[in-house]
């Protein structure tokens, strides 16, 4: 069975800086593209950034420069480091397994919220 676990939310002030991390199970999470995704209030979902299985990233326009993506296979972890938040950026954040970036397995989600 599939398993994500995502973790590091929280309340950051706009400037601030964010850690995320998923960890999976249940799945061989190394053969896999990974991906993170974020649902604002009143809004669908929103795709973040993809990582493949070398390592290849990629980023929506809204975040490019601002937010990095990465993996640690060793671990069966998701990471995501968000730098110069604001507060367009608060939503709950999900992290997908596979091509599918919107539609595939999902956790239950992690909430972000950037205010002063």
């Amino acid at each position: 069975e599939v398993q994500l676990v995502e973790s590091g939310g929280g309340l950051v002030q706009p400037g601030g800086s964010l850690r995320l991390s998923c960890a999976a199970s249940g799945f061989f999470f190394s053969l896999l593209p990974m991906n993170w995704v974020r649902q604002a209030p009143g809004k669908g979902l929103e795709w973040v950034s993809s990582i493949n299985i070398r390592g290849t990233t990629d980023y929506s326009g809204s975040v490019k420069g601002r937010f990095t993506i990465s993996r640690d296979n060793a671990k069966n972890t998701l990471y995501l480091q968000m730098d110069s938040l604001k507060p367009e950026d608060t939503a709950v954040y999900y992290c997908v397994a596979g091509s599918s970036r919107l539609t595939g397995p999902r956790g239950q989600g992690t909430q972000v919220t950037v205010s002063s």
